[in-house]
């Protein structure tokens, strides 16, 4: 089974919505992490226990229902530079799906035989990231000389919908994998 694994300290609300509403209604694995608690995050794992606890309320005890666990998680690691891509590095493993727009981060899962999918929908796989990571790097040089490049645009609906269409069609098609 494939998971969701989420670079959370920087990615949009409404973007970790349309994650975090997949991963509850499909109960989908998906983790998030972050340097800090997510209020968003956390309320959504609540409210998936409950929904899988429930259909088992007049058939077990109180403690067996406790081990009734949500598939949505939440992983707080120490502020740090690169501490939560080192996390989610760790953990991607083949045919998982990795949210985040660390270009490093995302050829690091690639190869692993991970998916990666920026906040905007661009997919990253193994046959494009070393183009990305190349324009990544050039950028920063240019940064670096002291030439300011247009930065990119603020998110708004367009993108949020991309974002929507492309997660969609990970999730299709890693399940499709899967069976």
């Amino acid at each position: 089974m494939f998971s969701i694994l989420v670079d959370a300290d920087s990615l949009p609300v409404r973007e970790r919505a349309v994650i975090l509403k997949r991963a509850y209604k499909e109960d989908l694995v998906a983790v998030f992490v972050a340097d800090r608690p997510l209020g968003d995050v956390l309320d959504m794992i609540k409210e998936h226990k409950a929904k899988l606890r429930s259909p088992y309320k007049d058939i077990l005890d109180k403690t067996e229902r406790r081990k009734i666990c949500s598939t949505i998680s939440m992983i707080v690691v120490e502020k740090g530079e690169n501490s939560a891509d080192d996390r989610i590095a760790a953990l991607a493993k083949e045919g998982d799906i990795v949210i985040t727009h660390d270009v490093p981060l995302s050829e690091r899962c690639i190869s692993k035989g991970a998916v990666a999918i920026d906040d905007r929908g661009n997919v990253y796989t193994a046959e494009n990231i070393r183009t990305r990571l190349s324009e990544r790097n050039y950028m920063k040089d240019l940064r670096e000389m002291g030439i300011n490049i247009e930065k990119q645009k603020r998110i708004g609906d367009r993108e949020l919908s991309d974002f929507s269409n492309s997660f969609d069609s990970l999730i299709a098609k890693a399940k499709k994998n899967t069976d």
